[in-house]
């Protein structure tokens, strides 16, 4: 992780870490509220008279909160990884162009994308389903971190609760989001390695493309080995923990009711 730091920095400068950060302020937002709005749905759906529901239940209730979410969950991360990878793509394209200066044709032109540029190219040549691919990868990702995290989030929350009805202070949500988050992170990292792969449209010469996730499976395995599906891990735990630890915090404190508040009510 490290190297990789360094490596963007100097080649890339200071804001090169932040590539794709409009595509994640555009929709972390809505992915986030409807993962955790379809949890509690499910889980009050699938509790009993609001007896404490069952650890297959709250599996459940996570399963169909991770299937919601892929609706902006696919094409956020698709723009975003065409976007992160632009740096190494630029960069190989200016060595290009300081091989072609004094050749016939002169330098090759370097060009960069912003997130709208890049949807509309997708939409006019691929239609719709362009920011939908990888979604088989996004899929077998986000339902596994759902039904890992919610239960395991739960669970560590009511530990920390006030007495018996009591919600937990705001120190133990985040506390519980953060190990929940990185937990879930780390156990689907291999998929997310993959649909990672997947989703990368702008390959080098001697880059592998996929045909899909089983294909993917047996080129990583035969060319890289198991260790190659825990790269990443550690960042990705990182990232999680607290972006997970903060939303749980926000949501638990009650932001979204202290807001809608302000708005005018219908009388009936």
């Amino acid at each position: 992780m490290s190297d990789c730091l360094i490596k963007t920095i100097k080649s890339e400068g200071y804001f090169g870490m932040y590539r794709g950060a409009a595509v994640n302020l555009t929709l972390v937002t809505p992915e986030k509220a409807i993962k955790l709005a379809a949890n509690d749905f499910f889980r009050q759906h699938l509790s009993k008279d609001g007896q404490k529901l069952t650890l297959l239940r709250e599996m459940l209730a996570g399963c169909g909160a991770g299937t919601c979410q892929v609706i902006i969950t696919t094409p956020m991360e698709m723009l975003k990884i065409q976007l992160q990878d632009a740096g190494r793509i630029e960069a190989q394209r200016k060595l290009m162009s300081q091989a072609a200066v004094g050749a016939p044709g002169g330098p090759v032109e370097l060009r960069s994308h912003t997130a709208m540029q890049l949807t509309r190219e997708l939409l006019r040549s691929q239609g719709i389903a362009g920011l939908y691919k990888g979604l088989g990868a996004t899929l077998l990702r986000d339902v596994p971190f759902s039904i890992i995290y919610f239960p395991l989030f739960a669970n560590l929350n009511s530990l920390g609760g006030r007495g018996a009805d009591g919600p937990a202070p705001f120190y133990v949500s985040f506390a519980s989001g953060c190990i929940a988050g990185s937990t879930a992170a780390v156990a689907v990292n291999p998929v997310d390695v993959i649909k990672t792969r997947i989703q990368t449209m702008t390959r080098g010469s001697q880059e592998d493309t996929y045909s899909g996730v089983t294909d993917c499976i047996r080129k990583i395995l035969r060319q890289e080995g198991p260790s190659a599906f825990l790269k990443g891990a550690y960042c990705r735990a990182l990232v999680i923990a607290p972006l997970f630890g903060i939303a749980q915090v926000v949501y638990f404190l009650g932001m979204g009711e202290f807001l809608l508040s302000f708005l005018p009510q219908q009388n009936n």
